[in-house]
This record gives structure tokens, C-alpha cells and sequence, in this order.
């Protein structure tokens, strides 16, 4: 058996290759969208992928299995509950798939979604024993997949709830403590919400360790598994209904052009946005004003869909050599409108120095200065709701940045604003997007909470706890 397992730090995402190496037959385990690593790998050990799983329609990332079908010729299978707009190969719970000596066999678990399944991998066909179960959205390392996300359409989180429950107590608990465990995600992804950041375990390691796997009732398994879930990106439901439909498969040799100081100016001109995908400080020194700043060196795709939406026509300002990764990370959430990147950075800032402005970013020294002395200074906590346990500064008002683009209108743009987050790197992100829509004072806390409860000396015990707080309604 040929096993491989690729990760993806940027969106925390698993897929897996999976051959026999008599037969020369593999398949894939939910590929993303650039599939070239997967052909070339195969190639490369003499495989030919004859089929691509899906173990459900992927929230977060858009699936390669168009693009690895056009490329071989393979088969989509997901579980007998997917509905979608292409022919497929439907699984039915329990049924087995032949590599040849390597065995698949396939688990309905559903939860996460309603169609959720899970792929038990055996090395022979007649071993008792699986070598690994690939458990995509339904079991974490150390948590379950949230069954309240709104990519379920026609399905209550507590309908969903239950059906996870059986999956995670009854089904996946029922293996053998030996068998592997490979998820479809790891820490950082919004589809649950204490990944860890280890990539595999076993069966026997998360009975023991996962809190959601230990004996409880279904309604307890509920509370726990539902609460303090961080806010869904918004372009998961986009990704989710796009993942069951036909579209066109993903250019694998497509690159983006670099656009002259003119093209971008009638870019821009025609209606297009700018994602700057340098650093934090690099942004902050000067930027273009109106563009909006999701790094490259974070999770840049799920926060780009956050801040973007999927029909915005996008100039990318990267540093040299990253504009055509930065392309490859939006068309991997389906985000296929990135028209080109700047080619002259310098020469495009020096061409028009007044569409050029630094961002005030503020020490804590000075964060607390403003806040005593500045009247009117909106406060604004854009962490998830887990995060909001260790406390918040008094006074701020949480609108997570997931959520932040759909509700800047409970916020003035004619009074100053000040964003923070845990560490400084979504309060860049959230105040550029501020600014990016007619906010006229903003700045954003370097270091975030951390720094601001370090120089307070508070510890993570003896933060002062408030209680979140609703924004005014904007008075213009």
C-alpha cells in the first residue's frame, strides 16, 4: 500500500493519496482545487488514480475532483446521501472498493453534514484490523466537526447534533483502539473549534483524550460540541453549493499578468479591488489607500473570504515571486476573478503620492492614551467567541472579523476606531477593511489582547472578564 497524506497550512487541510502498489490503482481522499502535486506524485510511483472521494461537500475549500476527472478520467464518489449537478459513483454504508490487495470501505457519519462519510483503509482485503480511517469532518484530533454551520441547508444544528452523536459515540468509538486516525482538517480551521495540531492519532488516543469521544448524553454531547464555535467565513455556504454543482475546472497552467501603473489605474477605474498581500508592517509603512491587507504568511485564503466576496475582480500587490501563489490561494475557495497583480509596486506608489497612506497601528502606551483622551473612540474586539473566555478590554464592543464586513454598519465611520485581536495580525486585516469602506480614523493594536494583558500584568487566570457588548447604532 502506498499511503501519502498532503497538508495545507493555509487553510489547515488534508487530502490524501491512497495506491496499490500491485495493481498500480490509487485514489484521492478530498483533493483541493490544484491538483498538479497529486498527478505528478502519482506519475512519479507508476499509479494511475482511477477514482477521487469526497467525504462531504467541503465548506471551506473548493474540491479537485472536476479537475482530477478531466485530468484521468476518474470516477467522483461520495456517500449514497450527496446530491449533486455532475454524475457520480454513490457509496453505500459499509460497501467496499477494491484497489486490488488494498481495501476501501466506506462509513456513513453523517453530522458535520447530513451526506458525511468516513473511509476505512485496509492494507488486505481480509484483514480484521483497518491500518487507518479517514474521518474527514466528523472527527477532529481532539474535537468533532460543528453541526451548526449553514452550509447543512435543510438541516437544524440539534437534527445534525443528533446524528453526530451516533456517529462520534456509537460508530467511529465502536473501532478498534489501533486504527489510525486521518481528519480532512487541523488547527486554525473554523470547522470546529480545538483542532489540534497534530495530523494523525488513533482511535484509541482520542477515546481517551478528545472530549467529545468520552461517554455522555446526547444532549451534553450537544452543549459541548455547539458552544463557542468561532464565526463560519462567509463564503462557506458559496463553497458548499459550489462544490455540488458543474463549474469549470480550474486551469492548472493559468498564470495572472503583471498590470503596468496604467492598467492598474483602469482596473481600479472599471470597479476592481486590491488585496495587498504583504505583511502587516510592509502595509502599514505605505500602501494604496483603499486596499485591503490579508498576508500572505497566515491563513490568507479563509480570511480572504472573509473581507472579499467571491465576484469582486481583484489587482494583487505581493512581494516578488508570490503574486501567482496568491492567485492559486483565492481560486482555491473559488474566488476565480483575480485579473492580474502590480508589477512596479514603487513605481505605482511614487506615480501618485497622495493615493499612498500609512496605517496607524498604536503601542499599548499609546492604545491606552487614546482610549482616556480620544471622545467617541469605537473599541473593537474581532476575535472569535472561544477567545473571549481569558476577557476583553473594558469598553470594546466584539463583532468577529468573520462577521465584520456584514455588520460595519453597527459602527460610525466619522469617529475614530481602534481594532485589536489576540496578536496584531486580523486587527491589520479588519482595519484596512474599515478603511477600505469610508472609515475615516482607524488604527489597530500591535500585539493585540496578548500585549495589552502582558503590560497590564494580567495573567491568563486574572484577566478582567466583560461581558461583550452590541455596537451603537451608526448616528450618520
Amino acid at each position: 500500500m502506498h499511503f501519502t497524506q498532503y497538508y495545507l497550512d493555509c487553510l489547515s487541510q488534508a487530502s490524501y493519496l491512497i495506491g496499490d502498489e500491485t495493481t498500480g490503482q490509487a485514489v484521492i481522499v478530498d483533493p483541493r482545487r490544484d491538483v498538479s502535486e497529486y498527478l505528478d506524485d502519482a506519475h512519479s510511483l507508476g499509479l494511475q488514480i482511477v477514482g477521487v472521494l469526497n467525504t462531504h461537500f467541503h465548506a471551506d475549500f473548493i474540491s479537485g475532483h472536476l479537475e482530477l476527472a478531466e485530468q484521468t478520467g476518474a470516477w467522483i464518489g461520495y456517500g449514497s446521501e450527496a446530491r449533486t449537478d455532475f454524475p457520480v459513483r454513490h457509496f453505500a454504508d459499509g460497501e467496499r472498493l477494491s484497489l486490488g490487495e488494498v481495501t476501501l470501505e466506506v462509513m456513513h457519519t453523517p453530522g458535520h453534514t447530513p451526506e458525511s462519510i468516513s473511509v476505512l483503509v485496509y492494507e488486505h482485503a481480509d484483514d480484521e484490523i483497518a491500518y487507518a480511517v479517514l474521518t474527514g469532518d466528523a472527527l477532529f484530533i481532539g474535537d468533532v466537526g460543528r453541526p451548526d454551520l449553514l452550509a447543512s441547508i435543510g438541516f437544524t444544528a440539534e437534527e445534525l447534533g443528533s446524528m453526530l452523536y451516533d456517529t462520534v459515540q456509537r460508530k467511529l468509538m465502536s473501532l478498534p483502539d489501533e486504527v489510525r486516525v486521518f481528519p480532512a482538517h487541523g488547527a486554525g480551521s473554523a470547522c470546529g473549534k480545538n483542532l489540534s495540531t497534530e495530523r494523525q492519532s488513533t482511535i484509541g488516543e482520542q477515546r481517551r483524550d478528545n472530549y467529545a469521544c468520552r461517554p455522555m448524553s446526547e444532549e451534553a454531547f450537544l452543549a459541548l460540541v455547539t458552544e463557542g464555535q468561532p464565526s463560519a467565513p462567509e463564503y462557506f455556504v458559496f463553497n458548499a453549493t459550489l462544490n455540488r454543482q458543474e463549474r469549470p475546472a480550474l486551469d492548472l497552467d493559468a498564470q495572472i499578468p503583471a498590470l503596468t501603473t496604467e492598467q492598474v489605474r483602469e482596473t481600479l477605474a472599471e470597479g476592481a479591488v486590491v488585496h495587498d498581500a504583504r505583511s502587516n508592517g510592509d502595509f502599514a509603512a505605505a500602501h494604496l489607500a483603499g486596499s485591503i491587507n490579508v498576508p500572505a504568511d497566515g491563513r490568507m485564503a479563509e480570511t480572504v473570504g472573509m473581507v472579499f466576496s467571491p465576484q469582486d475582480r481583484v489587482v494583487v500587490i505581493a512581494d516578488d515571486g508570490g503574486a501567482q501563489e496568491v492567485a492559486t490561494r483565492f481560486a482555491r475557495i473559488g474566488f476565480d476573478h483575480v485579473v492580474g497583480y502590480v508589477g512596479d509596486v514603487e513605481e505605482l506608489f511614487l506615480s501618485d503620492p497622495a493615493a499612498v497612506s500609512p496605517a496607524s497601528r498604536l503601542t499599548v502606551a499609546a492604545a491606552d492614551e487614546a482610549l482616556d483622551s480620544v471622545e467617541g473612540i469605537q473599541l473593537v474586539d474581532l476575535r472569535n467567541a472561544g477567545e473571549l473566555a481569558g476577557g476583553m478590554i473594558d469598553g470594546a464592543v466584539h463583532i468577529p472579523l468573520a462577521e465584520l464586513r456584514r455588520r460595519m454598519g453597527e459602527l460610525d465611520p466619522t469617529r475614530p476606531v481602534l481594532t485589536y485581536c489576540a496578536g496584531g495580525w486580523r486587527s491589520s486585516v479588519g482595519a484596512s477593511l474599515l478603511r477600505a469602506n469610508g472609515f475615516e480614523d482607524v488604527s489597530d493594536l500591535l500585539g493585540g489582547y496578548d500585549a495589552w494583558r502582558v503590560a497590564h500584568g494580567l495573567g491568563a487566570a486574572g484577566c478582567a472578564a466583560t461581558t461583550p457588548q452590541q455596537a451603537a447604532p451608526a448616528t450618520v
